[in-house]
């Protein structure tokens, strides 16, 4: 082979090495495009994580559950918060229904939920997510030798009730037409925890409450349970709201009442399995 055949077969190795150089860089360029749109991807997906505020109307007797389970959601969402407002299921169904902006309504009864159902101010069908059961709260120590709810309608005796309007009102007048018995309060109070507040308080002896309320007071009540409670026990139903202004976030706070923590929870604060 001469000189310049030789020269030649080397030039066209060289351009071989060259080109397959070439292809190298182009199909690492593909992959790092390739990354870049898998990087670009998954930042739009962070961008649909849940945030903002939800906004949850719930009765006073959900306190303390609600209140674990607020906390343990903005931990779970980064960039979320929960803000509740408790109070009697009958005050806060007008509110929803008077137009006030909320996400979330989670009643004591089934006939409050309905003010807001028939109002048409409900998304879906409200589903039960607990019970309650009622209690007598008596001053620590039981000083009045309560046990029963007939020793409720002692002439010597301080005692306090919900309104009737109100979900424990309602359920309490109920466990009193099982027993036969009339009962006349000192005061009605607007919903249940106003009831607790006034035996903590030694303003009255003895208050017709939820068993929820009486664990969570603690030491400062004792509770007794009475047989016609069994009469009057309270489904409580929560329901995504139809204008809710964060909808998305809303239904995954549902979604951990109903989920199996959400019950840990709550059956740990004293109420009952749907």
């Amino acid at each position: 082979m001469n000189r310049t055949a030789r020269l030649t077969r080397r030039n066209r190795r060289t351009l071989r090495v060259a080109g397959a150089g070439a292809a190298a860089l182009l199909a690492l360029s593909a992959c790092s495009s390739s990354d870049g749109s898998s990087s670009a991807k998954s930042g739009t997906s962070s961008s649909d994580e849940l945030s903002g505020t939800v906004t949850v109307f719930a009765a006073a007797s959900l306190q303390e559950g609600f209140e674990t389970l607020g906390k343990q959601f903005e931990k779970e969402h980064p960039g979320t918060k929960v803000t509740f407002s408790f109070g009697g299921s009958d005050s806060l169904a007008a509110s929803v229904t008077g137009g006030a902006p909320a996400d979330v309504f989670a009643s004591a009864s089934t006939g409050t939920m309905k003010i807001v159902t028939d109002a048409g101010d409900a998304s879906g069908t409200p589903v039960t997510f607990v019970r309650n059961q009622l209690e007598i709260a008596t001053l620590p120590g039981n000083p009045d030798r309560i046990s029963s709810l007939k020793d409720l309608t002692r002439s010597d005796l301080k005692v306090v009730l919900c309104d009737k309007e109100v979900p424990c009102g309602a359920a309490a007048q109920k466990a009193l037409r099982a027993g036969g018995l009339e009962l006349t309060p000192v005061s009605y109070e607007p919903d249940v925890k106003s009831a607790l507040t006034k035996v903590e308080l030694k303003e009255a002896d003895a208050a017709v409450v939820y068993r929820t309320d009486v664990r969570a007071a603690g030491d400062k009540v004792e509770g007794v349970d009475f047989p016609e409670s069994a009469d009057a026990v309270n489904d409580y139903p929560i329901t995504l709201l139809e204008n809710a202004p964060n909808a998305e976030a809303a239904r995954a706070f549902i979604a951990l009442v109903r989920s199996a923590e959400g019950r840990r929870v709550l059956t740990g604060a004293g109420f009952l399995e749907p």
